[in-house]
Order: structure tokens, then C-alpha cells, then sequence
């Protein structure tokens, strides 16, 4: 059996303890700053020690993966930290389709996937002249939230722009992406598809807290006004949501527009864990504003399992232990081709 691996950061514990129940060895790629918090834990089998992550795409990090015959598992942090070409270029299997990665990465290749999965979404604005409503303004990338403002008109934008450029929290030549506000109760809709069963099984819901937008609420208005800092919308920790059932055809629906989109446009398609993002209105329609092409962080409050996973599976499931059963039934079939990149 291969041993599963995966970067010490956003669910690393949640990954590497689902592969220990299914009785894998498990790796940890461990910066060595952080390598005290992650001794703690005894389902971890072996730590590679690196000053940064990017030393995954050196030969010696490499050759003790593939001495394990390791599978690596990708998360945020993977996208956070390498460029698509970095990342495109690691000789370590992938579990999923690493080629998708770069379409998360680029909003305007986001953006095309989803209109070709037709799921709904809020209009993006292609130069900041052309802001007449609230708009969100948002980075590249897997960034957390960090570094994302809210707008309303053009000087709008230049002032915080500006500001955050000062801080150091954007960067001036950082190409950054407008869309309209959507307004509603958040709702980040995590699935799992099986290339295996061809099948889509969708796993929970989540709601991210981000700081310090979400403490303006308590505070009045007119003290609000008086701040000149720019709101972050840091993503600082997650909770659990369950949908009204009436709502879970449209969810089942979204999801496999999703899976074959991605099949047509970036092959193999959205093999594994993945994360539609957005909101639902007074109405109770869903709007989407992102998707993550992989496991999210948001799944590590259901590492017991989630509700909806539990009228799929008699057993305790987490979305880590899922992919490493995945990677079982695949390397017992002979079929680890079909589920790594």
C-alpha cells in the first residue's frame, strides 16, 4: 500500500489520521518551526523536516517520497505557497487532478469552469472605472480571504487599495479580481466525486468566520465610519451548517455540472474532494462566488464524520479518511492511475 503525505498546515491532521484509520503509513512534510505542534500526534509515522514547503520539488524530499511510494494529498496550503508550475511539476502522485489546480489559481480560468458548469454567479467588473455598486475586490490564488476589501466606487477601491499596498499586504504589481457583493447566508458546499464508482457524493456544508469583518456587526455605524482601517476578511475558523432538504437537489445538481464541466475543460477532470462556494438569498437561491479544487478546511469540523455523510457510510468518515480509502480500493484494483496526477 502507498503511503499518504501531505503539508504540515490547513488539514494535515485531519488527512494524515484518516489514512491511519485506513491503516496507511502516514508523512508529514513539517516546516521545522511547527514541528513541536505536530510531534503531538501519534498517527503520524515519519516527518520530513524543511525550512520551507517549496523544498517538496527537491530531489532529496522527493526521493524519500518515492521510496514509500507515497501518494501526496494537495490543500490550500499547497496553492498558497508554489505557483501552478511548481506545483505541476512535483513527481510525487497527486491524489486528485493537480491540473485543475492552476484553474483554481487564475480567476479568469475560474471563472470560464464555472460558467461552463452554468452555476450562478455574481457579474465580475473588469476595471475598477466601472464600479458603480458594492463589489468585492479579491486576490489570486487560495489566500485565505487575507488581503480582500469591499468597494463601492472607484476611489473606493484606490484608497484601500493603496492602503493595504502600504501595509504590506498587497503587493502594487498584484492583479487583483472585482465581483459584485453577493449578499446571503454563506454556504460552502463540500463534495467528494469517485472516479472509481463514478458517482458524486456530497459531504457537508460549512460557514468560514472571518476577521475582522465579521466584529464590524458589533459595532455602530457611525463608529464604523470613524475606522480607517481596511476590514480583513482573514478566514480565522469554521462551523458546521445542515441545508433545508428541499434544498439538496439543487446542491446534487450544481455538483455534477461541476464534474462534468471539469471533465470537458481540464482532464481528467474533478477526480476526489472539492468546495463550491457562495451564498443563499432571501429566496433561498444559491449564488457562487469561488470554488477550491480540493479538500477545504472546512471539513476538519466534521473529522467524526458529517451528517450527510453519515446516510452514506455506517462508519465515522471524515473527507481525510475518505480519499485515503479511495486510494485503497484504487491500489487494490490497480486503478492508482485513475485518481493521481
Amino acid at each position: 500500500m502507498p503511503a499518504i503525505a501531505t503539508l504540515g498546515s490547513h488539514c494535515a491532521l485531519q488527512v494524515l489520521k484518516g489514512a491511519k484509520d485506513e491503516g496507511l503509513k502516514t508523512i508529514l512534510v513539517c516546516e521545522k518551526k511547527r514541528e513541536k505542534l505536530y510531534r503531538r500526534f501519534p498517527f503520524i509515522d515519519e516527518l520530513i523536516l524543511v525550512d520551507s514547503f517549496k523544498e517538496i520539488l527537491e530531489k532529496k524530499c522527493q526521493s524519500t517520497l518515492e521510496q514509500n511510494d507515497t501518494v501526496l494529498i494537495p490543500h490550500g496550503t499547497l496553492i498558497a505557497q508554489m505557483n501552478s508550475e511548481e506545483i505541476e511539476s512535483i513527481k510525487t502522485p497527486v491524489f486528485g487532478n493537480k491540473w485543475i489546480l492552476r484553474w483554481e489559481s487564475d480567476r479568469v480560468m475560474k471563472e470560464k469552469l464555472m460558467k461552463e458548469a452554468n452555476l450562478p454567479m455574481p457579474t465580475s467588473v473588469l476595471e475598477p472605472k466601472d464600479i458603480n455598486k458594492l463589489v468585492i475586490v479579491k486576490r489570486q490564488g487560495a489566500a485565505g480571504g487575507k488581503g480582500y476589501f469591499l468597494v463601492a466606487n472607484e476611489d473606493d477601491y484606490n484608497t484601500k487599495r493603496n492602503q493595504l499596498i502600504s501595509e504590506g499586504v498587497i503587493s502594487k504589481d498584484e492583479t487583483l479580481y472585482i465581483q459584485e457583493y453577493a449578499a446571503g447566508v454563506l454556504a460552502y458546499l463540500q463534495y467528494f466525486y469517485s472516479p472509481l464508482k463514478e458517482e458524486l457524493e456530497f459531504f457537508g456544508v460549512d460557514q468560514r468566520h472571518e476577521s475582522d469583518i465579521e466584529g464590524l456587526a458589533r459595532i455602530p455605524s457611525e463608529q464604523q465610519l470613524k475606522s480607517n482601517k481596511v476590514p480583513s476578511f482573514n478566514v480565522i475558523g469554521n462551523s458546521p451548517l445542515v441545508l433545508r432538504e428541499s434544498l439538496l437537489e439543487e446542491v446534487y445538481n450544481m455538483g455534477e455540472n461541476f464534474v462534468d464541466a471539469a471533465k470537458k475543460l481540464v482532464a481528467p477532470g474533478m477526480n476526489g474532494p472539492f468546495c463550491i462556494e457562495g451564498v443563499y438569498d432571501e429566496n433561498a437561491k444559491f449564488t457562487s462566488f469561488e470554488f477550491s479544487a480540493r479538500i477545504v478546511a472546512g471539513t476538519n469540523i466534521y473529522m467524526d464524520g458529517s451528517p450527510y455523510y453519515s446516510l452514506l457510510f455506517n462508519e465515522s468518515m471524515s473527507m481525510g479518511r475518505r480519499i485515503a480509502r479511495e486510494i485503497k480500493i484504487a491500489t487494490e484494483s490497480n486503478q492508482l492511475d485513475r485518481i493521481t496526477t
